[in-house]
Parts: C-alpha cells; structure tokens; sequence
C-alpha cells in the first residue's frame, strides 16, 4: 500500500501546504509501495484562483480509524468501511470540537495533535473526504460535496496554521527569526483562498500582542516590523493595540519614511472607510498622530495641504463622503485635548485617556497642559487701570475664574424675568467678559499650541473646498468646542494685544477659525450661510459668537455686517431676523450705521419700513443716526419716498379686482401698482404672466389682498417666503403649475387665514402636503393633482 500523500505520479505533484513551515522544514511524508488498482491520491490544493469563506462551524461526516499510518491504505480500499458518523463541528481558536460530544467526536481535537491535513478521493466511488492526521489513527471527515469539502480542508490549514503561530510568536527570543515569521505569515494571509475579514485581521491581532508584550524594542526593529505587516494594511484598519505602536512611532519619529510611505495609505484608507471613530477611538487617535508627525517636517502645513487635498482628490467634488466627517471628527478631538486638563479641572468630566480605555500610557502621552489665566486683582474693577502690572498670572480652577456678563437693557430685562428659572445660563453670556475687565487669555504649553495651530489651519483648508463648505458648515453649527477655546482669543480672535514674551507667544489662530467663518458668510448657498445662525432656540451660533460685544468680536463689527447682509438676502423670515436683531444687537447695529456701514444702514431702514420698532424715542433715535451719514440720509429719503408711495398705494379706492395680460413682467406689475390707489383690491390674478419672485415685493403694499392666482408663472420659493410673513391675511392662494418645492411650501403653514390652496403640478411631497394640513386649521379646498402628494 502506498501511504505517502506527497506524489501520485510526477505529473501531478501538488504542494499541500499554503506556505512553509513555521520554524523548520517540511514534515516528511512516510515512503510507500504501489498499491494495485486503487491508488490514493491527494487533490490540488489551488483550484484556479477558487475563493472560499471561511468556516466556523458546520455538518459533516465522521469517522475515526485507529491503527498504524502504513496501514491506511488497506482500510480504505477494503470493503467493511467502518461506519460514519453524522457531526456538528466547531472550528475553535485551538479546536475542532462537536455540538454532540459522543462517538468519534467525545473528545475535542486540539490543532497541535493534528499532524497534518489531506484531501483523498476514491476512483470507484468518489467520496469527498479529509484526511486528518493524529497521534494513533487518522479522523476523515467526508463532505456533501468538493467545494465544501475544500471549504473545511482550507479552514483547516488556517486554523491550524493561526494556532502555531500564536503559540510561536508569543514566546520570540531572536527578533530577526520573529520577523522572518512575521513576514511568512504576512505572505500566508496574502496568498490565502480564504476569502473573510478575520484572515487578514488575525495576523495583525497576533503581532499587535507580540508588539505591545515587548515595548522595548529598537527603533530599527519598530521600523522593520511596520514595513513588514505593510501589505495587510492595505484592506485592513490596524487594532487598538496596532494603532498605539503607530502613534508610538509618530510621535517619536516623525520624519521617518515610514510615516509617509506606510502610514499614508493606512490613514487615507481610514479617512475613507471609517464610519464612527466612537467605536474604534485609537484609529481616531493614530490619524491625529499622523497629521501632527506630518507637520513636523520641513515644509510643515504645506505637507498637511498636500494630504487634504490627495484626501479630496482633483475634481470638484470629492467622491467620498466620509473623509470630511471623520477629518472633522479628528480636529475637533485634537483641539478638544488642547483643553483637556483644564476641563477636567472644572467639572471632573472623563478625560480622553479614560474615554479611550486606557490606550495611553501616563508617560507616553504629552506632558499635562498647565492652563493659567491673565487674572486682575481683586480690586481691579473699582479701580481705574494705568499699568499693565496691575495684572498677574496665576494658575487657577474653574471656580477662580470670575467673568463679569456685559449685558445690555434688553438682555437685562431677560435676565429678570428668567429670575426664578433654574436653566443653565446662555452660553455667550457665560463667556462675554465686562469692558472693565481684562481679556481672559488662556496660556497653553507650547506642544499644545502647535497642536491648536495645525488642526484649526486644517479648519481653514477645509472651508476652501466649495463641495466641503455646506458639510462643514453643518458640522460646525453646534459650536462644538470646549468654552475655555471660546474664552481663549488666541482660538477665536485676532488679540490687537499679543505677548512678546518667549513663554506666552501667541499666534494668532483666531484668524484661522474667524477665515473659516468669513467663507461660511461670503458663500451664496443657503444651506451654508444659514448654519451662522443657531442650531435651536435658546442656543447661540457663530452669528451671536462675532457680534459685537461677543468674545471673539475683534473687527469693529465687519464680519457681522458681513454676515448680516447675507443673512438678510436670503433669509427663511426676514421679519423675525430683524426682530431678533432689534431685540439683541440694535445697539451694535446703530453704531456700525454712525460709521458708515451700508449693510447696517439697510437693516436700520428695514426696521422702520416694517414697523419693527414701536417705541417712538427709539425711532426717533435711529432717524438721528441715519441723517448723520450721507448713505444714511440718502437711504432715509429714500424709504420716505417708498412710505409716501406706500400710503397712495393703499388709500382707499380702486379696483377691488385686477387680472393682468398674460406675458407682463414685475416691471409692469410695479408700474401699474404705481399709478394710482389700490386699497380695495381684494382678487389680483398674475395667470400666465412673466412675474416671478421678485413681485413679492410689491404684493406685500396690498392691504385688503384675499384673492392671489399665481397659475403657469415664475413664482417661487422665495417669494413665498416674503408673502407668508407680510400677507397673513390671504385666503386663497393658486400656485398651479409654478417651480414651488418644498422648502417654500412650508413657509406657508404661518398664513392662517388659508381656505383654498392649489398646488396642482408642483413640487409637493406627501410630508409637506400633511404638515400643511395639519397647520392650517381653516384650509378646507385643498388640489394636490399629478403631485406626489396625489
């Protein structure tokens, strides 16, 4: 009987195993004799470039033959087979174990009894078997079918192989045999028919344990061994303890090749793919490293650009979604940490090491942040300031620090009637600071700053991108940093006050966040501009944040003018945008007019158009300030030209219904509006007219408007943002067959007085049309046709 499994003629020599030996040769196969008819044979080991999953568990057949291995032969082409048992089998870490421990299968086979592992087959009978080698016999395990009997003949081998290797690499004693190893298994899950998460995941498990059970190692060894798991980082996230040993080398090596040639790819492939850093927090941490090692060469933020943009790629939009998400998520963390000692200070909160689980040493981390404040004595504010030492530096906590609320009569009032409410207090108001009072000026380490500069310079780079801005702007809506970032002026502000001093050498990076807020206010899109303002009632946006008498306010009110004006432009509710300003910023607003500001002249003259202001001597107070200028005396004669128009306009008389000719233009609605008095015009049909948005304009100066038919025209969502705040009291309204959508269609759910509402061949959808129904108690006929909402 022939019983070596290595040849079956010189033709058909296979290998069996996927890869050499772990430390040593060949396991040599028994020598043998011709066995007549029937011969045994091994199949192929690679089936064509077949791919298969790998196992866990699953039903096979079992049959265990006990005697001497020279014997084999002889049992299987004899023809009492001894019978086969049906089992449930586990693959385990270190075992193939059976669901139903009895029979062949009552004791578990642990991968280190197994010598080795074939595929036999019969000629006459073909029976799709494995051949397992133990101490004492062979155990065969017969398939339904080939492709699954080499599903469990490759599940096998890698089950067996990750055991040894485990057992090998967890007790190394020379490090260059270990890496030989580690590169043999690197080439073993490359060249694996397996096809499964856990094949390329399992090697970088093992030598993340070996790495982080022997921390002293040599640089070159670190090296040696990041370049040798290289080609499974390709595909794969390295594990929490892989990602250490990166950060490791980062931080202590930064210029090496091996950050730009190895770890580049990794991170860029997190960058991509990754979809919560929540779960993975050390992917988070080794990208943070990443970027910082890579300013810390040469050509410093300019490296850090070029990454941003291969992250973006050459054409206009970036085709993933998810780098800008997870850059974002990244900075905010390392800005975050800027500030971490400090708040644990303050509210005991978990720092980032406990957040991470321990996956920084105390001693491999930066060294702890010292925070101090510029802070006054206490008899400063009664005194009258005439030197700068008067001030002292001192480390305090958060219960030493004492900022004074600059409040004005309007806010004051608030505050009064909020007495007895136990909220937590706004939080610009919480950080604005008493003109009596120095600047707060929060002194970080010199590591601490260079990390502050570089992620908020990131910041910067990324409001460059046009298809990046309405995400960032939304991610950066909610003020997402700490309050001591916010106090700090070197983080929001341009200080007019730097310290020259070697030891409290400030750089300043609020130019960096403020650029980064100023391309949110020049960017036309709604969708960015918008996420100036706050992301809920009772919360403060970077609107509030750079208004005058904000902390981070340092430009006179240019930024805010800025972003006023584009607020205003294309605000969701005009009238309730200048109520608010009315309410908090009229003072700022009136300043900024006394000094020419055209934009705030604009808004002043607004505010008196549309009758925001009720108190007479505040009227009359912002008259005085619009005829101190000569834009704003101009403007002012203007608006009382329009109120004079105005007061003809709707004086009583006229028609009380109007229909004009189709193809007429705003032009001509706005010079028949002109020509006499409209009062009583109740019915005004545009059908099949030229008029678009902008008419809105004049169809706000119509008292006694109940009747609007806007059927086949240009009106759109804008205009009827302007109608549904002026004309509240309209009860039909026919918007057949115009470009409204949604997002105007809303704005409607203010005008009450709604009876009938055609929206026939619109944008509608079924949301809006039950929301609108829902909102409008007194609509009762209602055309949805050929809508969505039909």
């Amino acid at each position: 009987m022939d019983f070596t499994s290595s040849s079956c003629g010189g033709s058909e020599h296979r290998q069996i195993e996927e890869s050499k030996p772990l430390l040593g040769g060949e396991m040599s196969a028994t020598g043998g004799s011709k066995m007549g008819a029937v011969q045994c044979r091994r199949s192929l080991m690679h089936f064509n470039g077949m791919k298969y999953k790998l196992l866990q568990e699953g039903d096979i057949q079992v049959c265990s033959i006990r005697h001497p291995r020279t014997f084999l032969s002889k049992i299987l082409t004899s023809k009492f087979l001894r019978r086969w048992e049906p089992h449930h089998l586990t693959l385990a870490d270190n075992s193939l174990t059976s669901a139903t421990p009895t029979g062949y299968m009552e004791n578990c086979i642990s991968y280190s009894a197994i010598e080795d592992v074939q595929l036999l087959s019969w000629e006459n009978a073909p029976k799709y078997c494995l051949q397992l080698t133990v101490p004492g016999g062979t155990v065969l395990l017969q398939a339904a079918n080939s492709y699954l009997r080499d599903q469990w003949f490759h599940s096998l081998q890698w089950k067996k192989k990750i055991y040894k290797y485990k057992k090998v690499l967890s007790n190394p004693n020379r490090w260059e045999v270990v890496l030989k190893e580690i590169r043999t298994l690197v080439d073993m899950a490359l060249n694996s028919p397996l096809q499964d998460d856990s094949i390329h995941q399992a090697p970088l498990e093992i030598i993340s344990k070996l790495l982080s059970e022997n921390i002293n190692l040599t640089t070159q060894e670190h090296e040696s061994i990041i370049v040798a798991i290289a080609p499974l980082l390709e595909n794969n996230h390295p594990p929490p303890d892989l990602c250490e040993f990166f950060c490791k080398h980062c931080r202590e090596r930064p210029r090496s090749m091996v950050v730009i040639e190895v770890f580049t790819p990794v991170v860029q492939r997190i960058l991509k793919h990754n979809m919560d850093f929540g779960k993975c927090p050390r992917l988070r941490l080794f990208t943070q490293e990443y970027i910082l090692a890579l300013n810390e060469l040469n050509a410093g933020m300019e490296v850090v650009k070029k990454f941003i943009h291969s992250m973006h790629g050459p054409t206009a939009n970036c085709p993933h979604p998810r780098v800008l998400p997870n850059v974002v998520a990244v900075c905010l963390a390392a800005i975050y940490s800027c500030y971490e000692e400090f708040i644990n200070s303050r509210d005991n909160s978990p720092s980032l090491k406990e957040i991470r689980n321990g996956c920084q040493q105390q001693c491999d981390r930066k060294p702890n942040i010292p925070l101090r404040l510029l802070h006054t004595s206490p008899d400063f504010v009664s005194q009258e300031v005439t030197t700068e030492s008067r001030h002292k530096t001192v480390i305090v906590t958060s219960n030493e620090i004492h900022v004074e609320v600059e409040r004005n009569n309007t806010v004051n009032q608030k505050l009064k009637a909020n007495s007895g409410n136990d909220s937590e207090p706004n939080l610009i108001d919480c950080l604005l600071i008493s003109p009596a009072c120095s600047t707060i000026s929060i002194e970080l380490s010199p590591q601490a700053e260079r990390v502050l500069r570089c992620y908020v310079e990131i910041l910067k780079i990324l409001s460059d991108y046009d298809d990046w801005r309405p995400a960032l702007a939304s991610l950066l809506q909610p003020i997402p940093f700490p309050k001591e970032a916010l106090a700090h002026e070197t983080f929001t502000n341009s200080s007019q006050r730097i310290p020259t001093s070697p030891s409290c050498s400030f750089l300043c990076l609020c130019r960096e966040l403020k650029h980064v807020i100023q391309r949110f206010a020049e960017d036309p899109r709604q969708e960015v501009h918008s996420c100036l303002l706050s992301v809920r009632a009772g919360k403060d946006g970077w609107f509030q944040l750079y208004s005058p008498g904000g902390v981070a306010c340092d430009d006179d009110g240019e930024l805010f003018a800025s972003m006023v004006h584009i607020l205003m432009g294309s605000c969701y509710k005009t009238k309730k945008f200048l109520l608010s300003l009315a309410e908090n910023k009229l003072g700022p607003c009136m300043l900024l007019a006394l000094r020419g500001n055209q934009t705030m002249v604009e808004i002043l003259c607004l505010m008196l158009e549309y009758n925001i202001i009720e108190n007479n001597d505040t009227q009359l107070q912002i008259i005085s300030t619009l005829e101190s200028t000569d834009v704003g005396k101009r403007m002012y004669e203007q608006l009382c030209d329009r109120q004079r128009e105005l007061k003809e306009l709707q004086r009583k008389g006229g028609p009380t219904r109007l229909t004009l000719p189709s193809k007429s233009t705003d032009a001509d609605l706005a010079r028949l509006l002109s020509s006499g008095s409209f009062g009583n015009l109740e019915n005004l049909s545009l059908a099949f007219t030229n008029v678009t948005s902008a008419c809105a304009e004049q169809l706000i100066k119509l008292p006694s408007l109940k009747q609007l038919n806007l059927w086949s025209t240009q009106f759109g969502d804008s205009g009827l943002r302007v109608l549904s705040e002026h004309l509240t009291t309209l009860q039909v309204l026919n918007l057949c067959e115009t470009p409204v959508t949604d997002a105007g269609l809303l704005a409607l759910s203010s005008m009450k007085s709604l009876c009938s509402l055609n929206m026939n061949s619109t944008k509608l959808s079924a949301d809006t049309y039950e929301d609108l129904k829902a909102k409008l108690p007194n609509l009762k006929e209602v055309d949805v046709r050929y809508t969505e909402a039909w």
